[in-house]
């Protein structure tokens, strides 16, 4: 049976625009961007510059260098996190994060307290939101960074990026975003939020696996970011290794079809997204976990009372959705992001993400309606 997927955090299907861009460059276009000698070489280089401005564009950012193509938005966390704070450990050693960070956020910050910084993590409400008067009493003298996500990959919800960022800016602390989920799908402007940094990734804006970018505003940042690879010295130095020229073509053309059709998109899933949560709601008993206004309008997180969510997984096969963060689902723990908002173990337990994308169609969400209530009463009776 082909299932209907509704997990477009995890990741999304690859855009066919995106395969006919990349495909010249995985056959007959296949030199190496740094072997700029010859012809070869040349047009791969020319591919990745054009990549760099495709995805300055979407972000408005001023210069196409500030964007460094990385392996994908945890290798971006972890070289601004890691590399921030070991350049900066003269100036200050304390930073300041969320609790319903991802994990490549908060494992980097918890390796940085092994190496003797102090850590600062924000509760969030009911909503998954931080209290930005909180933020300011957070900061001091010896803080460095501010490393707050832009919107959750559990909840969908919207953090408010420029607010935070004056704060960054009025206290001279550099100010890092995880935009993995937001990147793509809401509007991102690097000059407005007066951001430093943040973390871009491929395979949640239909672009391929493997690839990702970290934009880096080199004219604000007084220090060079510490790598986390040595090598070539590619990538202005921040990443050393050959470049995944397929990949990035690939995830420069995801960036120019976003820009097109962010706006366009997001209306017409905002609309399938009411349409399934009424839908549920008319023939079953279901709440939303973090009913902000202000979250992403491909997102659903559903709790089903009495009902484990992993059982309802199971019995309604003809959906694929998940228990939470593709990164954390085979775990047993509860979502760390649901319990940070104040619910019990009981209601994590029995939630669902459901994540629409831009290949759903209204039929799919007609059929998941019925196939989620089907499998939901199912095993109420039991």
């Amino acid at each position: 049976m082909n299932q209907i997927y509704l997990d477009n955090h995890a990741t999304t299907q690859l855009d066919p625009r995106v395969l006919e861009a990349m495909l010249p460059y995985l056959k007959e276009k296949f030199g190496n961007a740094s072997s700029i000698d010859h012809n070869y070489g040349n047009e791969s280089a020319q591919a990745v510059k054009k990549a760099r401005e495709q995805i300055a564009s979407l972000i408005n950012a001023k210069d196409p260098e500030d964007i460094i193509f990385t392996s994908g938005a945890t290798e971006s966390d972890n070289l601004a996190i890691l590399g921030i704070a070991r350049a900066m450990k003269k100036k200050g050693n304390h930073i300041i994060t969320t609790q319903i960070e991802h994990k490549a956020v908060l494992e980097s910050c918890h390796k940085l307290e092994t190496e003797g910084f102090e850590i600062t993590f924000l509760p969030v409400d009911r909503n998954g939101r931080i209290n930005l008067n909180e933020l300011k009493k957070s900061i001091k003298k010896e803080t460095i960074l501010i490393t707050i996500i832009a919107a959750n990959n559990e909840v969908g919800t919207i953090q408010e990026l420029k607010e935070i960022g004056e704060i960054a800016r009025i206290n001279n602390v550099i100010f890092h975003t995880d935009a993995a989920q937001a990147f793509g799908h809401i509007n991102l402007d690097v000059r407005d939020m007066k951001t430093d940094l943040i973390s871009i990734s491929s395979h949640k804006i239909y672009g391929p696996k493997g690839v990702g970018a970290l934009y880096v505003n080199q004219e604000n940042l007084s220090i060079k970011i510490e790598p986390l690879f040595y090598g070539g010295g590619q990538e202005m130095g921040y990443r050393s290794g050959t470049l995944n020229t397929p990949g990035i073509v690939g995830l420069g053309k995801a960036a120019e079809i976003a820009k097109k059709e962010m706006i366009e998109t997001q209306k017409r899933l905002s609309n399938l997204r009411d349409k399934l949560c009424i839908g549920l709601k008319k023939e079953i008993e279901v709440e939303i976990n973090g009913e902000s206004p202000k979250r992403l309008a491909h997102n659903l997180n559903l709790y089903f009372p009495g009902i484990e969510a992993k059982a309802l997984i199971n019995e309604a096969k003809g959906v694929a959705m998940s228990a939470g963060s593709a990164c954390t689902s085979k775990e047993v723990k509860p979502s760390h992001v649901l319990t940070a908002m104040g619910f019990d173990n009981d209601r994590i337990h029995s939630s669902i993400r459901l994540g629409l994308g831009r290949f759903t169609t209204e039929e799919e969400i007609r059929l998941a309606i019925k196939e989620i209530v089907r499998a939901a009463i199912k095993l109420k009776s039991i």
